[in-house]
């Protein structure tokens, strides 16, 4: 079956080629001058004091909790409804991820849930934002100060979305972001943490390049890896960045344009974002209420692709997967196993969004 309209497709603009060609004859395709263009003007567009760019999303991950010092005997709760990369990096660790439940209706994680699993080996609080949502950052931090925790924000999904007027991501001790293919902006790979607190910025770049001081060539401090980001990628990275506002703007006629065809109808529910909450919308995702349709979701989602559309399932619950030995979870496993995620690209149109949603639409009974 031809797939007529992806489930993702990256947006690119003159500028990613000319730029990836300069790199490319500069010779300097490891590090250089892209690698801290884009470090520098992403850490200050999101206002935050201390940044850099890594290989990947999940290495930021890992990065952010070796810094902090999260290790064997250690426990870190995290969502039970999310992709893998931020319980796989706790286990990666040594750590023993604790699963809470997340909120019925934004999808994130939950902080009265989070607080009932606090014990005193409760190292850190890993907040996902997920589809572009952001997490209850005030409660979060209040339990954080409370029990002397480090809070971990992955924003891998929800780049340039804000919270009270301020950037997700800039809100715990550290922020973690993607910049894999199907993100709002992409390097193919490449991701980023941020900081506002310089011992742990520096600690994060030892770590990130094998335990090496700056200009000390082959002198180790500690045992690190190669979490870097080439300058190639980076340079991607810069041409995206120039054309960020166009793409934020089509996210946005991308997730109202969803909006006004799909919200109240029956038997779909959308993903809902508090007042404190200005989006950016990673991927459209809704929760069918299988009363109304003629099928699984997994039925639903197969009688889209015959008709060239691509989607995506919710992320598994943890509690569903056998390898994590997580408690059941309930608003976890029946949000997780009753989401789709639609197209949601910068440059779908809004007659391919009509067309999925009716396609949509007429699957119910």
């Amino acid at each position: 079956m031809k797939v007529k309209i992806p489930w993702a497709k990256p947006t690119f603009s003159k500028k990613e080629k000319e730029y990836l060609v300069d790199a490319l004859e500069s010779t300097w395709i490891s590090g250089g001058v892209y690698v801290e263009r884009f470090e520098r003007d992403f850490t200050q567009y999101n206002g935050a004091k201390y940044g850099m760019a890594t290989s990947n999303g999940t290495t930021a991950l890992q990065l952010a909790l070796l810094a902090l010092g999260v290790g064997a005997g250690d426990e870190v709760i995290v969502p039970g409804f999310t992709f893998a990369a931020p319980v796989n990096m706790v286990i990666a660790v040594g750590a023993t991820p604790v699963y809470a439940d997340i909120d019925s209706l934004t999808w994130c994680i939950d902080p009265a849930s989070v607080e009932k699993l606090i014990t005193n080996r409760t190292k850190a609080i890993i907040a996902v934002h997920l589809y572009g949502n952001v997490c209850d950052m005030d409660a979060l931090n209040i339990i954080a100060d409370k029990h002397n925790l480090s809070i971990i924000e992955d924003t891998a999904e929800a780049v340039f979305s804000k919270y009270k007027g301020k950037y997700a991501g800039t809100y715990g001790n550290v922020g973690c972001f993607s910049f894999h293919a199907a993100k709002t902006i992409t390097m193919g790979e490449g991701g980023f943490v941020l900081t506002d607190k310089k011992e742990l910025y520096e600690k994060m770049r030892l770590i990130r390049d094998h335990g090496t001081p700056k200009g000390k060539r082959y002198w180790h401090d500690l045992v690190g890896f190669n979490f870097r980001l080439t300058n190639l990628q980076a340079a991607v990275g810069c041409g995206q960045f120039e054309n960020l506002e166009k793409i934020i703007k089509e996210k946005q006629r991308v997730y109202s344009t969803y909006c006004k065809y799909l919200v109240d109808e029956p038997g779909i529910c959308m993903q809902q974002f508090t007042p404190k909450v200005d989006p950016v919308v990673w991927a459209i995702a809704v929760k069918i209420d299988h009363g109304f349709f003629i099928g699984s979701r997994d039925f639903v989602m197969q009688r889209l692709l015959d008709a060239g559309i691509e989607t995506r399932p919710g992320f598994y619950p943890f509690s569903v997967m056998p390898f994590y030995k997580a408690k059941g979870l309930y608003i976890s496993e029946e949000v997780g196993l009753n989401v789709i995620s639609l197209p949601s690209y910068p440059s779908l149109s809004n007659d391919e969004i009509n067309f999925v949603c009716e396609e949509l639409k007429g699957m119910r009974k």
